[in-house]
C-alpha cells in the first residue's frame, strides 16, 4: 500500500480501525475524515481507497471523482430458488397488498426506509409515507434464520468468512459458497460482500449482498479482506 491512502470515517470503531492498522503496516497512509462533504487534501499521485458506512463513502467518493463498486440490491431477486430458499420478488410500494403480511421488504435504493420483517400494512404505509408509491421494493417471505455468516469475496474467491450469529459449521458454509460462486448466473462485481443463513430445514442459503467498502468486518481477518475493500475504490 505504498504511495496510497485509505479514507476511513472519524469516528473510533474497533473493526475498522484494525483495517487501518493493516494498511499502515503494510506501507500505506490513513486519514480519518470528519467532514466528509469537503475535499480533503490529498496528494494527487497517491491511489485512495475509502471505507466507511454508505453516507461517508459515498458523498467521498464524488467529490474525490473516485468509483465505489458494489452489487445491485436487485440482483438477489434473479437468484435460482435453491440459493435463496425463499421467494423475492421487486415490486412497487403501490403494489403492496395487506394480504402480503407479514413479510420482509427492504428498498431497493438503500436507506430509503428501514429494511425490515413488517407485521401489518399499517406499519409498512407509516414507515414509507411521503415516498414515491413508485419507487421499488425487495420483498421477501420470512425465512428463518438461526446462524449468520459474512464473506468477502474477490475474483469469484473466498477472502475470509466467519461467523457473526449463532452457532454452525464454517465448512458447510464455506462448501455451499464456494458451490455458489462456481454455478451462480448472475452479474457480480469483482469485489463484495456476501452474507449467509442457515437453519436446520433450509440449510445455507443467501441472505444478501453488500459492498466492500461499507461492510463490517463480522469477525473475518482484517489482514485477509484488505486486498477487497481497496479493490472496491476504483481511481
Amino acid at each position: 500500500m505504498i504511495n496510497e491512502v485509505l479514507l476511513i470515517p472519524e469516528k473510533i470503531d474497533i473493526e475498522r480501525d484494525s483495517v487501518a492498522e493493516i494498511w499502515k503496516k503494510n506501507g500505506g497512509e490513513v486519514q480519518r475524515i470528519g467532514k466528509f462533504w469537503k475535499r480533503p487534501n490529498i496528494d494527487s499521485e497517491k491511489r485512495i481507497t475509502i471505507y466507511g458506512i454508505d453516507t461517508f463513502s459515498l458523498v467521498l467518493a464524488q467529490i474525490l471523482g473516485l468509483i465505489l463498486i458494489e452489487p445491485k440490491d436487485e440482483l438477489i431477486s434473479e437468484l435460482d430458488f435453491n440459493w435463496i430458499k425463499r421467494k423475492i420478488e421487486i415490486v412497487k410500494i403501490a403494489e403492496i397488498e395487506k394480504s402480503l403480511f407479514p413479510v420482509f421488504i427492504k428498498p431497493a435504493k438503500p436507506k430509503t426506509f428501514k429494511s425490515k420483517v413488517y407485521i401489518d400494512f399499517d406499519s409498512f404505509t407509516q414507515e414509507t409515507k411521503g415516498i414515491e408509491q413508485n419507487e421499488q421494493v425487495i420483498k421477501s417471505n420470512i425465512i428463518k434464520i438461526e446462524s449468520e455468516v459474512r464473506a468477502f469475496i474477490l475474483n469469484n474467491k473466498i477472502l475470509d468468512m466467519a461467523i457473526y450469529e449463532g452457532n454452525s459449521n464454517l465448512e458447510s458454509a464455506r462448501k455451499f459458497l464456494t458451490d455458489f460462486l462456481q454455478n451462480n448466473s448472475i452479474d457480480l462485481p469483482e469485489s463484495y460482500v456476501i452474507d449467509l443463513g442457515f437453519n436446520q430445514t433450509d440449510k445455507w442459503f443467501v441472505i444478501e449482498f453488500n459492498s466492500s467498502w461499507g461492510a463490517g468486518l463480522n469477525s473475518c481477518n482484517p489482514n485477509k479482506v484488505i486486498n477487497g475493500i481497496r479493490k472496491a475504490t476504483i481511481n
